[in-house]
């Protein structure tokens, strides 16, 4: 079995989370093979480490992270590599792969876009 780690920032308000939840249920589901985990990188739980650790716990050893980031900010180019690199030394014999951001996925963009087309009220030229 491998797993996905669903990697997302994280907040104060646990509302926040919600679609992120529903994410987990959608990939889930589609992912059936899959054990599909939420971890965030601060402010809510599981934090990334934690989720690692259960899935080692659990005799996975094929993890893909995916990061819940449309923009490639601070948190993505500074804090995920060294908090992955310490992970990878800790866990030398667990695979962990990281997947593009959302933000780096057109077929995302163009969802989103298309979404938006879709609830725009209706305005004449």
């Amino acid at each position: 079995m491998n797993a996905v780690i669903l990697f997302a920032h994280g907040a104060r308000d646990p509302r926040w989370a919600e679609p992120f939840q529903r994410l987990q249920q959608i990939v889930a589901a589609q992912q059936p093979q899959s054990r599909v985990m939420l971890a965030y990188l601060e402010l809510m739980s599981p934090g990334l480490p934690d989720a690692v650790a259960a899935l080692v716990a659990q005799g996975i050893a094929d993890i893909s992270i995916v990061p819940l980031f449309l923009g490639p900010g601070a948190h993505l180019r500074e804090d995920f590599p060294i908090l992955l690199d310490e992970l990878r030394q800790r866990y030398p014999l667990v695979s962990l792969t990281v997947l593009p951001a959302l933000g780096e996925s057109d077929a995302l963009l163009h969802a989103i876009a298309g979404w938006i087309k879709q609830v725009m009220p209706y305005t004449p030229d």
